[in-house]
């Protein structure tokens, strides 16, 4: 294991892990080692992982998504093949609500274009000039945003939009009556009230078979005329083309998307590449230097409780539980195919962890097993009034990775 934070979380047990990073269909150029003997997998978004992927692995038990977006892995599949599959919903939630705004900020104020007018020689001196070169921006205090989706980053970014004079709705259906008071927002019941009321609409659910597209054609035509359109989510949410057509004729003002159809994204083609006032970045709303590390972290202490632990009730925030015991996958195990000694790790076919089968494997570097026998004593009994907590009991709420994932928490 050469990453960092892999040896620091999984090197007390020798274990096959691998990274995945590729773009390209990495199952004909993957080695017969890894498919035969990779018990977990971590990957980000640039590879997808279908049913026939999947099948090649012999031994794989966990997939972790360094991310929060699981569209790009049949999580089906995987949990039909007994696979469990993992993501990190808290993942880069402050990095991408700070780049949404700040996409949302250059369309009203211009930034992008006036630096390019400035790169390109253009004389800005007089009133004339400076209106001229700056048409189209506008006020922020007053406008409206509106925001498809409140989950984690959805809420990060009207907590922001506020601050600067935003009036902030949003329409989110699967969001549990009560919230938008709590944030003091206005909530819509039907997207096209959304559409019809905003100045800007920002999109922040995630994609599934019901939502591919939900921007198109006829949906943009149901939105204010010169209103903004921002991206930060799914590419497959907002059609290309008809995005393209509409910023030509004006009905779109200005348009920013971090996540494209088809990515990596390029203006040297596809429908967008002639396409007036848009800005597009690549798929790097989500990243900073402390994200990027504290995701990759994460992610490794994911895998260790998938081998040290039950899968998948020892998994922090497995997504496809349900088509895990749907199938009976991990579910009675047998005691004897657990290690005791591995706090209930399960017993992998031999040659994927190398572990003996009477328990441990030899000492690993930077573990002491200790000489001295450890006895453990009962303490007295000991009573407490009505209502009083226990000594051991768990006053302390759960970490904010641990709550119910919201179906809009994409990065």
């Amino acid at each position: 294991l050469s990453h960092t934070y892999l040896k620091t979380s999984c090197t007390f047990i020798r274990v096959c892990v691998w990274l995945l990073y590729r773009s390209s269909v990495f199952c004909n150029h993957i080695c017969v080692q890894v498919l035969n003997e990779a018990v977990g997998a971590l990957m980000y978004h640039t590879i997808t992982l279908m049913k026939e992927d999947l099948e090649k692995f012999k031994a794989l038990r966990i997939i972790v998504r360094i991310g929060s977006g699981y569209d790009n892995i049949d999580i089906k599949s995987a949990g039909e093949l007994g696979i469990a599959v993992c993501n990190m919903p808290a993942a880069s939630v402050e990095e991408t609500a700070d780049s949404t705004l700040c996409h949302i900020l250059t369309l009203y104020r211009r930034t992008t274009w006036l630096h390019q007018a400035l790169r390109e020689g253009t004389r800005v001196q007089s009133v004339e000039q400076i209106r001229e070169v700056a048409s189209g921006a506008a006020r922020i205090r007053g406008e409206t945003l509106g925001l498809i989706g409140l989950g984690r980053v959805g809420q990060a970014v009207a907590l922001r939009a506020k601050a600067f004079g935003f009036n902030v709705i949003f329409y989110d259906p699967y969001l549990a009556d009560g919230v938008e008071r709590s944030l003091g927002l206005q909530r819509v019941t039907t997207l096209q009230d959304l559409l019809f009321h905003s100045d800007c609409v920002s999109l922040h659910c995630s994609l599934n078979e019901h939502n591919h597209h939900l921007i198109n054609d006829f949906t943009i035509k149901q939105m204010r005329q010169g209103a903004f359109l921002v991206n930060t989510a799914r590419g497959g949410l907002v059609d290309e083309k008809a995005l393209a057509q509409a910023l030509k004729e004006g009905r779109i003002r200005g348009a920013a998307l971090d996540v494209h159809e088809t990515e990596p994204f390029s203006f040297g083609q596809g429908p967008l590449k002639d396409a007036p006032n848009l800005i597009c970045t690549p798929h790097a709303a989500w990243y900073s230097e402390q994200a990027s590390l504290e995701m990759r972290e994460e992610a490794a202490r994911e895998i260790r409780r998938a081998v040290t632990g039950r899968i998948p009730d020892s998994l922090k925030n497995c997504v496809n539980k349900e088509f895990l015991t749907q199938n009976n996958h991990w579910a009675g195990v047998d005691a004897a195919a657990v290690h005791p000694e591995l706090n209930g790790a399960y017993r992998y076919a031999p040659g994927v962890v190398n572990l003996p089968a009477g328990g441990l494997p030899p000492p690993v570097e930077g573990i002491v097993q200790s000489a001295v026998p450890i006895t453990h004593t009962l303490p007295p009994a000991v009573t407490h009034p009505p209502h009083a907590p226990s000594p051991g009991q768990n006053t302390v709420k759960p970490p904010e990775g641990d709550r119910e994932q919201h179906p809009n928490d994409q990065l």
